[in-house]
């Protein structure tokens, strides 16, 4: 078995641990300013005027049918101010189990395959014939 403390072991922890904390942190860093361009006039206005050609698209005929956004603010500023906690918690949840499941599965195969511990099927004592036998093999009474 290969120790807690060997290179790739610890390569591996580093790796898993820098996927599950560096996009939290990139996207908390950059909130509060993604915030602020969010919160100008112009950002708003650009919404409205959005909306407001959404509801001029809506009940025309064709392949697709426009529906009039909800939301009086853009999505983004309602998903980084009222959500982001929630999508935080949801990577940390997602990316650690799913990526921690992933590393155990490697690391388990890479070390149980370097111990040796490859498990090969045993050779019977009988071997099946290639042909079973038929009606026309069995002996007669």
């Amino acid at each position: 078995m290969i120790p807690f403390r060997s290179r790739p072991v610890l390569l591996a922890a580093g790796l898993w641990l820098a996927i599950v904390v560096i996009p939290p942190v990139a996207l908390w860093r950059a909130r509060r300013p993604w915030l602020e361009s969010l919160d100008r006039p112009e950002a708003q206005a650009a919404w409205d005027e959005f909306r407001r050609d959404m509801a001029a698209q809506t009940g025309r005929e064709g392949p697709v049918q426009r529906k009039i956004p909800r939301s009086p603010e853009p999505p983004l500023r309602v998903w980084l101010r009222d959500y982001f906690g929630l999508a935080v918690g949801a990577w940390l949840a997602f990316a650690g189990v799913a990526g921690l499941l992933i590393l155990l599965l490697l690391w388990g195969s890479l070390t149980g395959a370097a111990a040796g511990q490859v498990r090969r099927p045993a050779p019977s004592a009988r071997q099946a014939p290639s042909n079973p036998p038929g009606p026309a093999d069995r002996p007669e009474p």
